[in-house]
């Protein structure tokens, strides 16, 4: 087994344009739970609404990719107050009970045969960002250090990607550190005493969740853009289960939780992925135990073994406190 092409092919994944999409839509996922404590288990609804956005635009309608992104995040703030409005008055798991539902029902419909006019039905919708890949100013190769390297392609997508990711940790840096920000923890606390104080706690839950959704709608977006494709089942429910995972290793309320957790979700689930390919085709692992087409499911159950010993003696995550992670049973 070749030790440094492990290492190396996993500090690739950790910072691919995969993990920086993953990155943005935790941050999404961070502010709704880690902040003001609501439970959404539909977080993919919001980068599926994102991407076809994207998506529908350019390719059915014939629109601008630049206007197709607007449309996208536009998507993704309709859909959290269409979900938020007649929930968020309620207590926190109807809200995780309309999100899990919401982005199921809506991968069916675009899914569905008719819709294949509109989102391509399973086969999706191809080659709508290539605006983005003109503007691409880095040459044609390769680069990076040794067998730690990116073609120009992928480098000009993680530039976009990690920049996006930046900006929007910076802005909810920002937002959580203000008064409105010092809320929304009152509420994820004690709603009632934050009520009690005369704030308008429905209204908060519904910036909150609009904040977090466009955030999800985003990475929907940059995911559209840097595979060029969108499918229906690409965004299925265990994408959401991912990002929770991503949020609970690096830390819940923790402006850099989901990035480094994002980092270290990657950088173990392609180290698992590499390592067992690699004994199975040298022949430590013999084929009457464990087959290739059985390599991807085992490393999600790895990486979810790892969630578990996380949780058992560390809830809060690498960068989180356990006090963040007390939520009121409402």
């Amino acid at each position: 087994m070749d030790i440094i092409e492990i290492l190396a092919s996993a500090l690739r994944g950790a910072f691919a344009p995969e993990a920086a999409v993953y990155a943005l839509a935790a941050i999404g996922l961070n502010v709704h739970f880690g902040y003001t404590g609501l439970l959404n288990f539909g977080q993919v609804g919001f980068m599926l609404v994102g991407a076809y956005g994207l998506a529908i635009s350019v390719s059915t309608f014939g629109w601008s990719m630049w206007v197709g992104v607007l449309v996208g995040l536009l998507c993704a703030a309709v859909l959290a107050l269409l979900l938020g409005i007649p929930t968020l008055r309620l207590r926190g798991d109807y809200l995780a009970i309309v999100t899990i539902a919401a982005a199921e029902i809506m991968r069916l419909v675009y899914r569905a045969e008719f819709a294949n006019d509109v989102t391509g039905s399973v086969y999706g919708l191809q080659q709508f960002a290539n605006p983005f890949f003109e503007l691409n100013p880095i040459p044609s190769g390769s680069y990076g250090v040794g067998r730690f390297s990116y073609s120009d392609r992928d480098l000009w997508v993680m530039i976009l990607g990690w920049s996006l990711v930046a900006v929007t940790a910076l802005m909810v840096y920002l937002l959580v550190h203000s008064p409105w920000g010092r809320v929304l923890k009152g509420i994820r606390e004690d709603e009632d005493a934050v009520r009690a104080l005369g704030k308008n706690v429905f209204g908060y839950k519904i910036q909150s969740l609009l904040l977090g959704g466009v955030i999800g709608g985003l990475a929907g977006v940059m995911f559209a853009i840097g595979f060029q494709s969108v499918q229906p089942d690409t965004f299925n429910p265990e994408i959401t289960f991912f990002l929770w995972t991503v949020l609970l290793m690096g830390g819940a309320g923790r402006v850099l939780g989901p990035i480094v957790g994002a980092w270290i979700f990657w950088f173990l689930l392609v180290l698992m992925d590499t390592s067992l390919r690699q004994a199975l085709s040298a022949g430590y692992i013999s084929d009457n135990i464990l087959s290739s087409s059985d390599i991807g499911p085992l490393r999600f159950a790895v990486v979810g073994l790892l969630l578990m010993l996380i949780m058992i003696y560390r809830p809060q995550g690498v960068l989180g406190s356990r006090r963040e992670m007390l939520l009121r049973d409402r």
